[in-house]
């Protein structure tokens, strides 16, 4: 009979808050509903979320993923993902009279209401993302070329040729680091003193809860686990984050077995997090795998408390008008 080999104590610090937002909500229950109303196949413009767990459920539900409309048949309901599109995507939707529903984050749709409204005043727009990016591709996509002009960090500032200096304007895409964006719009800000910029920071309030919570975390443990997608942007940047809050070990994770062992050597404390487009299903398979492995204890760090909740389409939420009964 073997020894029994004691397991070594791991004290847990799980950050608060973590995992999906509302504007992710709000796209998967567009998704359903968008099923439940019409059936399958329905097409999705763009993974509906940057997650390939999410993704691949949703494909056995008979979600069919495009990244272009011309992949599309025009009788089947087409779901814009929580990104965002171009206007030109929608006027060809438009075009063809297909069945669309808009699962664009609020906050999202924000910005690019706030880049027509700069256009319609006449400002050409310094866009702050990440190129090829969908959220960035989209709002870019609100005005015509030309007319915004990307910035992906401090160092492509001094690049910029406005035509006119004194009608300039920014805006960001939403899942970046905070702190990367202030020092972005700063170095803008010294540049072009009459740049005009949005009335609310547009990163938006989860990324922003997120990374908070991070670096609440960060230099309080040995081992950061991140869950979530290395092509979600948020994800890279929660990791970015709690390396610079004094994490020396942050791993990415986006699932079971996802690291090396050797990392939680000697290790005392590990953070858990989850990005914006991660289900906390993942996160407690990654708590259920150290826990074969290690005593865990937990503690939650909360550093904000999150009630947003965003509605629906109302196309989603109509009832079909009963047939009328042509019974005598």
């Amino acid at each position: 009979m073997g020894a029994i080999v004691e397991k070594s104590s791991l004290e847990v610090l799980l950050a608060a808050p973590r995992g999906f937002c509302a504007g992710v909500e709000r796209a998967l229950d567009i998704v359903e509903l968008t099923l439940k109303r019409w059936g399958s196949p329905i097409y999705v413009k763009h993974d509906i979320v940057h997650n390939s767990r999410v993704v691949e459920e949703l494909r056995t539900k008979g979600v069919v993923f495009v990244e272009e409309l011309n992949e599309c048949p025009d009788d089947r309901p087409v779901v814009y993902s929580a990104h965002g599109v171009a206007a030109s995507v929608k006027e060809e939707a438009i075009r063809r009279n297909l069945l669309t529903v808009d699962a664009t984050c609020p906050l999202v749709a924000k910005v690019h209401a706030e880049a027509k409204w700069h256009n319609r005043q006449g400002r050409q727009i310094v866009m702050i993302g990440q190129q090829g990016h969908a959220e960035t591709t989209g709002t870019m996509g609100q005005v015509a070329e030309g007319e915004m002009m990307l910035v992906q960090s401090v160092d492509d500032i001094e690049a910029l040729e406005p035509r006119d200096e004194s009608k300039l304007a920014y805006t960001t895409q939403t899942t970046l680091s905070v702190d990367d964006v202030a020092n972005t719009v700063e170095a803008l800000r010294r540049r072009f003193p009459k740049i005009v910029g949005p009335g609310k920071d547009d990163i938006c309030y989860a990324t922003t809860n997120r990374q908070n919570a991070v670096k609440a975390i960060a230099c309080q443990v040995d081992v950061m686990f991140v869950v979530g997608a290395p092509h979600s942007s948020n994800t890279r940047h929660l990791v970015q984050t709690g390396q610079r809050a004094g994490c020396c070990s942050v791993l990415l994770v986006q699932g079971i077995g996802d690291w090396n062992w050797n990392v939680l050597d000697g290790a005392k404390k590990l953070g858990i997090t989850a990005s914006a487009s991660c289900p906390e299903t993942i996160v407690e398979e990654v708590i259920d795998a150290v826990g074969e492995r290690f005593e865990l204890t937990f503690r939650t760090i909360a550093s904000a408390v999150e009630n947003v909740k965003f509605n629906v389409p109302r196309i989603l939420l109509q009832q079909d008008p009963e047939p009328e009964d042509t019974n005598p």
